[in-house]
């Protein structure tokens, strides 16, 4: 028998791959519904140490803003596949490993104050955001530090992992100035440091770093640098193509914001700072989603 030109053997595998790819794309996008509805729990990630957003009270026991924020999106969830009180299991970590954790599926939802990124979106979705915010850097408040460039020959602390820690040595980079950046594993080892002497400065979310600051033994012993370092878009992680389970994710979130529920939760955990900003509120409006 005659055998196919090589021309119309690569024809005939290219059609059969164009055929076969929408059933494995099907295959291979999660189903995070329907794997929370056969589980009959949903396992979030969140981060320890970051108030007022999410950090751990008394009793183990997780709390903050974004932590009242996912228990309403967890409640529109647990509506959505038929269960009115669903379990969840609550999972303290880092800001790399709650990225691997979604991305892995060992976590079906993330809810911390994770920065939005073009590099995280290779990994793991995003939700609307849920809060504008900006780098910044805590420092002593008896400290000779007025401003960047006063950084120079100092060392600067910053979470291993976060946008924080490439922002931060960009700037230095630009900027010219030659300060040694030191990795840390997480806000309260970085305060620890400054408080120390150890880092002239320590570098994150300026929301967080005034959260770190205020559960301080003394927090007059702390202040913060007029200067921004960055601009941080916040959201929560969700599994990457996953459109149905997203979208209940931003469904729960519009409820929030226009119902109102959002101005107790800012109130609670953000009041004191006073009222949201116009850009905050902007955020709230054009995050939601109209019927």
């Amino acid at each position: 028998m005659k055998q196919p030109s090589p021309l119309v053997f690569r024809l005939f595998i290219a059609v059969t791959l164009a055929l076969a790819s929408p059933a494995a794309l099907a295959q291979t996008a999660p189903d995070t519904l329907a794997k929370i509805k056969a589980a009959k729990s949903i396992t979030v990630a969140f981060s320890g140490d970051s108030l007022p957003f999410s950090y751990v009270e008394s009793g183990n026991q997780p709390a903050g803003y974004s932590i009242d924020l996912c228990k309403r999106v967890i409640a529109a969830i647990g509506r959505s596949v038929g269960m009115q009180d669903i379990k969840v299991n609550w999972v303290v970590d880092t800001v790399p490993n709650r990225v691997a954790m979604i991305g892995s599926g060992k976590a079906d939802l993330e809810c911390a104050n994770t920065t939005v990124s073009q590099s995280r979106m290779k990994e793991v979705d995003f939700s609307n955001l849920i809060f504008v915010d900006g780098g910044g850097f805590l420092i002593r408040s008896d400290s000779s530090i007025n401003g960047f460039g006063d950084l120079a020959g100092k060392s600067v602390a910053v979470t291993a992992g976060t946008t924080t820690e490439k922002r931060l040595n960009d700037m230095l980079r630009i900027r010219l100035v030659d300060a040694k950046v030191v990795t840390v594993k997480d806000g309260v080892e970085g305060v620890a440091m400054l408080e120390s002497g150890a880092v002239a400065a320590f570098a994150s979310d300026k929301i967080k770093l005034i959260g770190l600051a205020a559960q301080a033994k003394n927090p007059n012993t702390f202040a913060m640098l007029a200067e921004d370092l960055s601009f941080e878009p916040l959201a929560f992680m969700v599994p990457r193509n996953d459109s149905a389970f997203r979208f209940e994710v931003n469904k729960a979130l519009t409820q929030v914001y226009l119902s109102g529920e959002i101005e107790p939760i800012f109130g609670k955990w953000l009041g004191k700072l006073g009222r949201p900003s116009g850009l905050l509120a902007a955020m709230y409006l054009l995050n939601s989603i109209p019927e």
